[in-house]
């Protein structure tokens, strides 16, 4: 009997889980990914950050986006701020070094940008980086894309 009871509640929560998930997240290849689902667009020493697809999909509606300030410093793989979703508030980290040149001030009144327009109009900062040798350390986006399934599959 309890054995049973294990297996209906198993296929519950393995249907709940499939029924919300909407397939394979996007993944753009000019990016590079840190394995907290960040991205990087980077354009000669400048470097655009903000949280994937992939991201944003599991956090539900984004309602308030927390940035640092312009000009403060951020470190590879550490936070820089928060991402508040009706279900969770997660840290969000930096996939470089460097100093903040830019924040995106649109995502104060306009927090949902990061689910529609994660890649672009959802961005949150912009870098100035300090070692571009760091992007060696992130991953592309087969890599990001073959790390997300593996996760996925874990739950």
């Amino acid at each position: 009997m309890a054995s049973r009871l294990l297996l209906a509640s198993r296929a519950a929560s393995y249907l709940r889980i499939s029924v919300s998930h909407r397939g394979f997240a996007t993944v753009l290849k000019d990016l590079k990914y840190l394995d907290s689902h960040e991205w990087v667009k980077v354009d000669g020493n400048s470097a655009t950050v903000g949280i994937t697809d992939h991201a944003q999909d599991h956090l539900g509606d984004v309602v308030y986006v927390e940035m640092p300030e312009v000009g403060a410093s951020v470190t590879q793989g550490q936070s820089f701020g928060a991402v508040e979703s009706v279900k969770a508030t997660s840290d969000v980290n930096s996939p470089v070094s460097g100093k903040v040149v830019e924040i995106n001030e649109k995502l104060e009144s306009s927090p949902a940008l990061v689910n529609s327009s994660p890649y672009e109009n959802g961005w949150m900062i912009k870098v100035e980086m300090s070692d571009s040798g760091e992007l060696n350390k992130l991953m592309g986006s087969d890599q990001y894309s073959k790390f997300c399934e593996e996760e996925d599959s874990k739950h």
